[in-house]
């Protein structure tokens, strides 16, 4: 497939960070590193936004490594969460008003064994990449994609539209999980039924 010819454009991550969120489910992640393409739908996200949710980076403003939530949309924000996992966000929002999604759970596509390979894992089921941690495992994301502009066909990292992924799937809007913080708030959003 042809997925450079449908990355999402900034416009779509340069508007408010729960719309992102959901209209991400069923657009493609895709990876190339080292003429290896990895790629999957995406089916679970959570939005974060800046000073008035406790459970951003963004809380308590701008710092040294919040500060690229309140830059350009379309930006790759990857940070180690808990010194073990690296976790992939796209920046939102307009320049200056901080937001992010984190992309929670995938449906792998491409590269399946190459995938496998990384986790350390066999089967061939979205149990490789159903969480957040384990996703960038399976795609070989880490902090060498922080920054990266995901609108740009050259970065080796991108989002697409895509016909893969069903237009019919149902959304379920739950509580983010993982927190403390911000809890109650109702900003993941998962596909059901894909």
């Amino acid at each position: 497939m042809e997925y450079k010819k449908m990355i999402l454009n900034r416009d779509f991550y340069n508007r408010d960070t729960s719309r992102v969120a959901r209209g991400l489910l069923g657009k493609v992640l895709v990876k190339e590193s080292g003429g290896i393409i990895t790629s999957g739908i995406i089916v679970e996200t959570e939005a974060y936004y800046g000073p008035g949710d406790p459970a951003s980076h963004a809380f308590g403003g701008s710092t040294p490594r919040s500060s690229i939530m309140f830059g350009k949309a379309g930006i790759a924000y990857v940070y180690l969460c808990y010194g073990v996992h690296w976790l992939l966000n796209i920046v939102t929002e307009k320049k200056t008003i901080p937001g992010a999604v984190l992309i929670r759970g995938l449906k792998p596509v491409d590269g399946l064994g190459d995938m496998q390979k990384r986790r350390r894992a066999a089967g061939t089921g979205s149990r490789l990449t159903d969480g957040p941690g384990k996703l960038t495992v399976a795609m070989g994301i880490d902090s060498s994609d922080n920054g990266k502009d995901v609108t740009d066909p050259g970065s080796g990292i991108y989002i697409t539209d895509s016909d893969l992924g069903n237009k019919d799937f149902t959304i379920q809007n739950t509580e983010r999980i993982g927190i403390t913080n911000g809890k109650d708030r109702l900003l993941r959003y998962v596909v059901i039924g894909l």
